[in-house]
């Protein structure tokens, strides 16, 4: 990139015009700076004379958009390096190609969606494959104007954005745009990073030429009827278009506070619940995820209390709606959670330094009335709110904390107004009525052949997204004029990573390790670094900064030295030399850069939950999060799934220093019990390398949640943002745990932190039908219609059918996981069962007796009358020990006895058909698999969705209450604050 051709000594004030000095051959219009929304202490500031002869203020159109600004006269423009590519040469033509078929089917084999014949390159898997197809590619299914070639989706974004750029002559030369546009393509094409999923939606589209390209908005709301309105239909058609949003509702009167005409307020979490139906309705509406978005109440509103317990109320309310016979599971119509309030929006309370300290020392803690700030509204033991909200936290997973000291301390445009809110999933925290467009790197990609970190490729790639971001700005189009005002403006960026987990490991670091986390601090270092001096070298070669820089100078770079110092407390003992050194030089150049010129953008970086471009890049693990599990299930290119070891196991026990044969005996050893745990050879120090999210099916270790907290204050003070991240606690942790999180989340310097404690949510790993649309009655009698006169009770009683002396009868003999059991069917003479027997273990033991009281009531069910499919239906997919593989080809794993006897009774008398198998694929057919996977992973034989559902439920033990993809079925695991689906690549809740 270019290297400062200018003078060191230049100042800020040789760049910037004079007052009237026109810096544009055209258009004549300068860029403006809005004034609204503008805090006072902003407005008092904002007295720069040659700041304002750059940035006269200008109308923004109603549709929010401004026309294109051309860099400055006397600006050089950018100067692009080529690192990845070569002039002239065809970036597509530098891969293999094949065509494939994209398909996506359910637990039971159906189809959900399918595209044929679309080319790929050869090495994206399968996975990506078909996350990419069905989610990213544009045009009707089955029509010319369908794309079927990642080719064309690569060059529908990337030549786009090459081509604003060309326009808006951010480039010195033609050579530099076209060396932009091919390292972009490069880096798109080869998995090392990808937009935000807006911008592979809409970017490009010939009836899109100002797309929506954000995925993370901040929206106001002021205390009138009017702006509450007003921000239905804005959050409305940001829900439409795939983003999410997220608002502070502090500033609306409670429900304590007279109305002007008299009468007494709704309060905030009246308008919440009323939005949050807004929400839900928009979902189910057509969309394949449901609305995304973050409420906010602060620490000293008066209504704290009724907002910190909202949603465990209606968790309640939906537990004893479940025990009322009511699907528990999310997404179903009349459902018990579709039937609840508050499930379409995470909830966090905003708490300020001055309140935790008074929870620290056991003081009291005063809300305020919204109309006149010094009139207390109640008091309180600060530890008493604290624990209310651990203990809402205990039974839901929300509220979350926002630390509002900390996260207007690190605010760099505090002389405009404060932070109050973030997106949905925390991560972008910025002024209210603004936006911003994500990228993430792909951390695995840029590793040098010896497995060392490519420092060079690695900010190289950063400078290239930080500028496509940067274009990217104004040839978008915003929901509202504000947020138009805003995004122009301040021009807030948020560039992240993803891979972190797989890359540490593949070193041999653990993720819970002063080691991991150093290591992880700096390569967080030189992103945000590399991001911001790019970001000032944007404004020295196109001509200025963002227009509120100059009212915020002297924050700004408080904020970038505060950055800076940090990089010294990485610890060097951990770190390469030539790493904490890069973290260096990229800050102090920065700074010094942005001195002189300012800076293009208000902020640069953001850890966000990288839901569908984990799968586009084929991330083993997403944003900041470790890996979920040793063992993973891929998806084959004819069809089924195959079990290989992580690929990155291998790589990193050559790390370590075992020898071929020793990683050949482990990764054999992991196959079989699908933990490393015991395993052959394998040092105990070195176990901590492999831990993963969640406890393996046949091990006890995991990393604790204290480490996931420690990851994540590790790298905050190298992200301008936030990070998305929920930490999972387990099912045992008590509310006082989860203050614990609370309290070391605020000491170790999070901005935010959210929790989510296994199994609190009653939802079932599948589905159950529902109890038929009529008031429930006692099991053994009911009132038929009758007409409303009569006062005749009738009363009707069960018959049972009982099966003649003399039956036919099957025995089935069946194993899990090395548990033999023998299954007898006794058959009424039309050949439908009518009693069941099984016998397992020996007689006076528990299981048997277990086992003959479970089939004595069942048999009763069946000759009384319920349906087998409803028992098929209730059973099936039931999950407790013993568990595993067993000898039945059509039903390859079982998750419990009861989820073997049932599914096969479904299969033997329902036509209920499994799923077939596809035969495992070798060479191109396997094409997701490098040849240190087919060499190292021992796969297994391949297997149904199914299987690969009930391998996710048995592995993921702590996702137990996950929801269910609502496009395939399968189940989800979480993401950040979310869900994503690892068979189809959906996401639930993120933006």
């Amino acid at each position: 990139m270019n290297q400062d051709p200018m003078p060191h000594q230049t100042s800020i004030d040789s760049v910037l015009p004079t007052e009237g000095e026109n810096i544009h051959p055209e258009p004549t219009e300068l860029p403006s700076v809005s004034t609204t929304p503008l805090g006072a202490e902003g407005a008092a500031n904002y007295t720069n004379d040659k700041e304002q002869a750059v940035v006269k203020e200008r109308a923004v159109p109603v549709d929010g958009n401004k026309p294109a600004i051309k860099r400055g006269l006397n600006a050089p423009g950018l100067t692009i390096e080529r690192r990845f590519t070569r002039p002239g040469e065809d970036v597509y033509a530098t891969c293999d190609w094949e065509l494939r078929d994209a398909t996506i089917t359910n637990e039971r084999g159906e189809k959900v969606f399918e595209q044929k014949d679309v080319e790929v390159p050869a090495f994206w898997s399968q996975l990506a494959t078909n996350v990419v197809v069905s989610k990213y590619f544009r045009g009707h299914l089955g029509t010319p104007q369908r794309e079927r070639s990642v080719r064309q989706l690569i060059r529908r974004v990337a030549d786009t954005i090459a081509d604003w750029g060309r326009k808006m002559e951010y480039f010195a030369t033609e050579e530099d745009a076209q060396a932009f546009q091919d390292e972009l393509t490069h880096i798109l094409l080869y998995q090392k990073a990808s937009f935000n999923s807006p911008v592979w939606f809409n970017v490009g589209l010939p009836d899109q030429p100002k797309p929506q390209c954000s995925a993370c908005f901040i929206n106001s709301v002021e205390d009138t009827m009017e702006s509450i309105l007003t921000l239905a239909k804005t959050e409305g058609m940001l829900f439409k278009y795939g983003s999410g949003t997220g608002t502070n509702f502090s500033t609306i009167r409670s429900s304590r506070e007279p109305l002007h005409g008299g009468g007494t307020a709704s309060g905030p979490v009246s308008f919440m619940r009323g939005f949050d139906q807004f929400a839900g309705a928009i979902k189910s509406g057509g969309k394949t995820r449901r609305a995304a978005k973050m409420v906010i109440l602060d620490i000293d509103h008066p209504d704290i209390v009724e907002f910190i317990q909202c949603k465990e109320k209606e968790e309640k309310k939906a537990w004893a709606l479940i025990e009322a016979g009511y699907s528990g599971m999310f997404n179903v119509p009349g459902g018990a959670y579709d039937s609840v309030n508050f499930q379409n929006a995470n909830h966090s309370v905003r708490v300020t330094d001055e309140f935790m300290r008074a929870v620290e020392e056991d003081k009291e803690w005063h809300t305020r009335f919204v109309l006149d700030k010094t009139k207390i509204a109640d008091t309180y033991r600060a530890r008493d709110l604290m624990h209310m909200i651990a203990q809402s936290a205990w039974v839901c997973g929300d509220p979350g904390i926002q630390y509002d000291t900390t996260i207007n301390r690190w605010h760099t445009c505090k002389n405009t107004d404060r932070i109050y809110a973030s997106n949905p999933c925390s991560e972008y925290m910025f002024l209210n009525d603004s936006a911003c467009n994500l990228a993430s790197l792909n951390l695995m990609k840029f590793r040098t052949p010896s497995g060392d970190f490519d420092i060079d490729a690695f900010r190289h790639a950063c400078r290239i997204l930080i500028t496509a971001q940067e274009i990217i700005v104004d040839n978008a189009s915003y929901p509202t004029q504000r947020i138009a005002e805003n995004s122009h403006d301040y021009r807030p960026l948020g560039l992240g990573y993803a891979n972190l987990g797989a890359l540490l490991m593949a070193r041999g670091l653990p993720y819970d390790s002063d080691e991991g986390r150093a290591y992880a601090a700096a390569i967080t270092a030189i992103m945000t670094g590399e991001a911001y001096r790019q970001s000032a070298i944007i404004a020295r070669d196109h001509g200025w900064p963002f227009p509120g820089f100059e009212r915020n100078r002297e924050p700004f770079l408080e904020v970038m030295q505060m950055h800076r110092d940090a990089v010294e407390n990485i610890d060097a003992r951990y770190v390469p030399p030539t790493m904490l050194e890069a973290a260096r030089q990229c800050w102090d150049e920065g700074i010094r850069l942005g001195s002189q010129y300012g800076y293009r953008n208000a902020q640069a970086t953001v850890l966000a939950p990288t839901g569908t471009i984990g799968f586009m890049m084929d991330c083993d693990t997403t944003g900041i999060e470790p890996d979920i599990a040793i063992v993973k299930y891929k998806n084959l290119v004819g069809g089924g799934v195959m079990k290989i070891v992580n690929t990155t196991v291998p790589e990193a026990l050559r790390k370590l220093g075992y020898s071929q044969e020793q990683i050949e005996d482990i990764l054999a050893y992991i196959d079989r019990q699908d933990t490393i745990e015991g395993a052959p050879h394998l040092k105990p120090e070195h176990l901590p390398v492999f831990d993963c999210a969640f406890k393996p099916a046949n091990g006890s270790r995991s990393i604790h949640y204290m480490g996931h907290i420690r990851m994540m204050a590790a790298v905050q003070p190298f992200i301008s943002g936030a990070i998305s991240k929920t930490v999972n606690m387990p099912n045992e942790a008590t509310p006082e745990d989860i203050m614990g999180v609370y309290m070391e989340g605020w000491k170790l310097g999070l901005k935010a932190i959210a929790i989510y404690r296994d199994g609190s949510k009653r939802t079932q790993p599948l589905t159950t039908k529902k109890v038929e649309e009529q008031p429930a009655e006692s099991p053994v009698t009911a009132q038929p219609t009758a007409p409303a006169t009569s006062q005749e009770k009738v009363i009707v009683r069960p018959l049972r059918r009982k099966l003649p002396d003399e039956r036919q009868a099957i025995t089935h003999k069946f194993s899990i996981a090395g548990h033999e059991g023998y299954l007898t069917v006794g058959l009424y003479p039309d050949g439908q069962p009518g009693e069941i027997f099984l016998t397992m273990s020996k007689e006076g033991s528990t299981i048997s007796g277990l086992m003959d009281s479970f089939a004595t009531a069942v048999s009763l069910a069946l000759q009384y009358g319920v349906p087998l499919q409803t028992l098929v239906d209730k059973f099936a997919h039931t999950r407790y020990e013993p568990a595993g593989y067993t000898n039945n080809p059509d039903i390859p794993i079982a998750k419990s006895i009861s989820d073997y006897i049932f599914r096969y009774l479904g299969m033997k008398f329902l036509n209920r058909v499994p799923q077939p198998e596809k035969p495992a694929l070798s060479g191109n057919g396997v094409e997701e698999t490098s040849s240190l996977e087919r060499t190292l992973s021992t796969p297994s034989p391949a297997l149904s969705s199914e299987a690969l559902l009930a391998h996710e439920k048995e592995t993921f033990q702590n996702q137990s209450d996950a929801p269910i993809c609502i496009d395939c079925g399968s189940l989800m695991v979480r993401n950040g604050a979310c869900f994503k689906c690892l068979n189809c690549g959906s996401v639930y809740g993120c933006s």
